[in-house]
């Protein structure tokens, strides 16, 4: 296991730092902080002054030899806007976007297995129907969207719920709709389709002919056995709430990592990006690492070689 887990992070390390190359040029892409921090009158003296405090006055392989540096010691400067370690900042934001992750990923993977198990049961049925039908288009729709339409009617029309901030239950629940639509109809088809395969393998056939019912069948024998897919998904998603939950933040004010790269964005705080993108990168990586040997230790088939 010890030599699997090194190859593991082996490749992730090369393709970190693939990704870390790519921030490094996008961000640079947004344009100079000068732009936005200095008056419209600046003198280009006060320009230059600004740009060389940064760092940014330096041919772009200086700057990318520092950056490589700054990766290493996990030190990425102080955040241009709020005067505090950039790392600090992310760090501070991240648990909040883990938070929201936690509570879509149960409810997601609850609503996914009522769902695709209503589908393999009876799949010609109108429930198997319906219960597909709503999976495609949770998968389809995108998560903006449900969070727009739930300000909107639930917010704005209703009253109900609040638009934006963090409190009580009431501002979880726009959140947490939006980002568990996808997770949950993609994991409705992974159910409904490891379950259907499960339930026309040789061993449900001879059970079924030992007189086992099909409810016992399906809930008791073929689910237990697509279980291992569904982790696998199941993973994949939680890790795509973490990396995609930019957008659906900055609608609802989320003050999550999120929204926090976002704003970072807008504001050509570097640091704060280049951090945000470390922390939620590793943590995806670490998680992809988990659910592998979380596979490999329920399947007996696969080697840890």
């Amino acid at each position: 296991m010890a030599a699997y887990i090194l190859r593991r992070l082996a490749y992730s390390l090369i393709t970190l730092a693939l990704f870390f190359a790519l921030i490094f040029v996008l961000v640079r892409m947004t344009g100079n902080p000068a732009d936005l921090y200095l008056p419209l009158n600046s003198t280009q003296e006060m320009r230059d002054a600004f740009s060389a405090r940064l760092g940014l006055d330096q041919p772009i392989y200086i700057q990318f030899g520092r950056f490589v540096l700054d990766l290493l010691r996990l030190d990425f400067g102080d955040s241009l806007v709020r005067g505090i370690p950039a790392m600090s900042v992310a760090l501070n934001a991240f648990p909040r976007t883990a938070a929201l992750a936690l509570v879509v990923m149960p409810i997601a993977a609850t609503l996914a297995i009522m769902i695709g198990s209503a589908a393999a049961y009876r799949p010609n049925s109108i429930a198997g129907r319906t219960a597909t039908l709503g999976a495609l288009v949770a998968t389809a729709v995108p998560d903006f969207w449900i969070g727009i339409m739930g300000v909107l009617w639930f917010s704005v029309m209703l009253g109900w719920l609040p638009t934006s901030g963090t409190g009580g239950w009431q501002y979880w629940v726009l959140p947490v709709l939006a980002l568990a639509a996808r997770p949950t109809g993609i994991l409705a088809q992974v159910v409904r389709g490891a379950m259907v395969q499960t339930l026309t393998s040789p061993y449900i056939k001879a059970a079924r002919a030992k007189g086992i019912s099909k409810q016992a069948l399906v809930f008791r024998h073929a689910f237990r056995n697509a279980t291992l897919p569904v982790i696998t998904v199941g993973g994949e998603q939680f890790a795509g709430i973490l990396s995609g939950a930019i957008v659906v933040e900055t609608i609802f004010g989320w003050p999550g990592i999120g929204k926090t790269m976002m704003d970072s964005i807008l504001q050509r705080d570097f640091a704060v990006v280049q951090a945000s993108a470390l922390v939620i990168a590793s943590s995806i990586f670490l998680l992809n690492i988990f659910i592998d040997i979380l596979y490999a230790r329920l399947d007996p088939r696969i080697s840890f070689k």
